[in-house]
């Protein structure tokens, strides 16, 4: 009895991991003569992975007043949120995580990237310019990012679930 108890206990577990509501994140596309900003947002560096600056959504605020927060407090800069350019999602099937991630279109309008910089959060540790070229060369999320980035004359684009990497 006390195994099929315990069964049990361990399936409704699983069962309240994977029907967790989803995460919302804000995220910016920023290009900036020719090159698209990245941070990387592991704390510890303890992953070469890089992502555009941005973070979860706080409620009560607009998205673009929760995505100009994260980018001042991830980067130090200021910017100008424009349109919507991607929706992408993942998620951890192990542990019912799971993130939708809103990136738009931004325009730097004060600061200047300083290595000296610290994230509040000290979760980004590195932040910097990428060219496209560069992007060859490092592990990036998600993998539509740069072509997105570059090519900003089409409609948002929608990236469906993929699993998360680290």
């Amino acid at each position: 009895m006390y195994e099929s108890l315990a069964v049990f206990r361990a399936l409704g577990h699983l069962a309240r991991m994977r029907h967790k509501s989803p995460r919302l994140a804000a995220r910016a596309i920023i290009v900036s003569d020719g090159r698209l900003l990245l941070v990387n947002a592991f704390p510890g560096k303890r992953s070469d992975l890089w992502c555009a600056p941005g973070g979860g959504v706080n409620p009560g605020r607009s998205l673009p007043e929760n995505l100009m927060r994260e980018v001042h407090e991830e980067c130090g800069l200021a910017v100008s949120v424009g349109p919507l350019a991607l929706v992408n999602e993942f998620h951890d099937p192990r542990t019912g995580f799971h993130q939708v991630d809103l990136f738009f279109r931004c325009t730097v309008t004060g600061g200047l990237l300083d290595p000296d910089w610290t994230d509040p959060g000290r979760v980004v540790h590195t932040r910097r310019f990428f060219s496209r070229a560069e992007l060859g060369s490092i592990r990036l999320k998600p993998d539509s990012l740069p072509r997105i980035a570059f090519d900003p004359g089409h409609a948002a684009h929608y990236d469906p679930l993929e699993v998360i990497v680290g």
